[in-house]
């Protein structure tokens, strides 16, 4: 009963009109799906972010965020967010800028501020305002962290803050020309006593400054301390929350995934305009290339931003990844889940028949599957009949956040080099609601009569599927 369980598998008639540039019409759907009440909704919500959860557990992401996110009362919100990462067990180091602060303390002193390239030009007066900015800042923000009312997002939370001489200095000196005094870079960071505390369950607040051997303090980049922690950590993320979406293309859209190698591409074309993402977007690719394995460059503007690029395929800003993120491979045992999770929507609405889970563990070795940052977005099977040269692409499904991005022609184009390679001269395809979509990509309309013979008697003439063959 192998070809019954697994007959006239396809995409949604959504994907087919979607394909087509057309609005879903409920009205043409011959079953609809009722509507979801708040609960399914949650219910649907939860499962999907289920392999992120699992998946961050026990991981350390370091999280810049520039002094102004606290000079504006927008680190109150974002306390929730961290309060339910640190509640999912994500390990989490915070790195606080202090540029507005310190910019209030020499304009109260009427010093005027110095910068080259970017970066302060930190003489006494200036590393004396970095220095008591950082301590003001340190205390309210480890005051935020604190809160505890009933009824709040932070109810219940134990977070306990830990901050520290783990940054070891040097001075940056003199280039092109400029003394930059007590301004300094990382030279060490102490990632054993981080990793201990972190192991205690604490929470590892950084501030930009660093001190030397010699008792000395410098003043240092936000960007160099959180990149160098995240390094030493061997962190899963590095993220930069900045005032800019993230990186954005030549007509000012938002390019949400760029590799090491694209990344580079684009900082070497990057003009003289000194942005947030020219400030971030090295470290983050220095970041990759020494260990850590995302990096992102997000806004702190938008609500819930830090929850929404980690939590959702899409994200809200831009990742950064040493290779690609997204691969077509054949699919494995621990694929089934996710495929599932791809196959039953459409079997709720009637486009899929009902497969048997242990059926699917047995043939699992038939199916394709793209991933996208670990997680299974796409999947499709051949079925091949040796006999008559022929072979069913089925159970073509695509996660619908992925849809009219080229996930379903790449795996049509896989299933058809998989059957070349079987020395197969047909490839069928049995659906209800999507042929449009196959006839577009080179599938014609014919009888029964062109099926596989096994293929042929279980056809359910109760569905009426379209039959749609290629050659190939």
């Amino acid at each position: 009963m192998r070809y019954a369980v697994y007959q006239e598998r396809s995409i949604s008639s959504k994907e087919n009109k979607e394909a087509r540039g057309e609005a879903a019409n409920e009205s043409s759907q011959p079953l609809r799906r009722q509507r979801l009440s708040s609960q399914d909704r949650f219910i649907d919500w939860f499962q999907s972010v289920a392999p992120y959860i699992h998946a961050f557990r026990g991981k350390i992401f370091v999280i810049a965020f520039g002094g102004d996110l606290v000079a504006d009362g927008r680190f109150f919100d974002l306390t929730h967010d961290l309060n339910l990462l640190a509640a999912l067990g994500v390990q989490l180091v915070l790195v606080h800028g202090a540029r507005p602060q310190i910019e209030a303390r020499l304009k109260e002193r009427r010093h005027s501020s110095r910068f080259h390239k970017g970066l302060r030009v930190s003489d006494d007066l200036a590393l004396a305002a970095a220095k008591e900015a950082s301590g003001r800042l340190r205390v309210e923000i480890e005051a935020l962290l604190s809160m505890g009312l009933p009824n709040s997002p932070m109810a219940g939370a134990d977070i306990r803050v830990a901050s520290g001489n783990f940054i070891t200095a040097k001075p940056l000196g003199v280039l092109d020309g400029v003394d930059y005094m007590h301004t300094g870079e990382v030279r060490k960071v102490h990632a054993a006593a981080i990793h201990k505390r972190l192991g205690d369950n604490e929470l590892v607040l950084l501030s930009p400054l660093g001190y030397s051997p010699t008792g000395e303090v410098f003043n240092l980049a936000l960007e160099d301390v959180a990149a160098s922690t995240a390094m030493a950590l061997g962190a899963e993320k590095l993220i930069f929350m900045m005032d800019t979406p993230g990186v954005t293309g030549k007509r000012g859209e938002l390019l949400r995934e760029l590799t090491v190698k694209q990344a580079k591409a684009r900082i070497a074309r990057s003009g003289e305009a000194e942005t947030d993402v020219q400030f971030y977007l090295p470290w983050a690719v220095r970041a990759c290339e020494q260990g850590v394995k995302r990096a992102h460059l997000i806004s702190n503007h938008i609500d819930d931003a830090l929850l929404l690029e980690l939590f959702t395929h899409k994200g809200v800003g831009t990742l950064i990844t040493p290779d690609p993120i997204q691969t077509l491979r054949p699919a494995r045992s621990d694929d089934i889940g996710g495929i599932l999770r791809l196959l039953e929507p459409l079997e709720a609405e009637g486009i899929l028949v009902k497969r048997n889970r242990s059926l699917l563990e047995s043939e699992i070795s038939r199916f394709v599957v793209i991933e996208h940052d670990g997680i299974v977005i796409a999947c499709a099977a051949l079925y091949p009949f040796l006999d008559e040269q022929a072979g069913e692409l089925a159970g073509l499904a695509v996660q619908p956040d992925f849809r009219n991005q080229g996930a379903g022609e790449r795996l049509l184009k896989e299933i058809e080099l998989r059957a070349r390679r079987m020395k197969l001269k047909r490839l069928v395809v049995l659906t209800t609601r999507a042929e449009h979509w196959f006839v577009e990509r080179g599938f014609t309309e014919t009888d029964i009569e062109a099926l596989p013979a096994p293929k042929r008697v279980l056809y359910n003439w109760q569905r009426r599927s379209v039959v749609l063959v290629k050659r190939i």
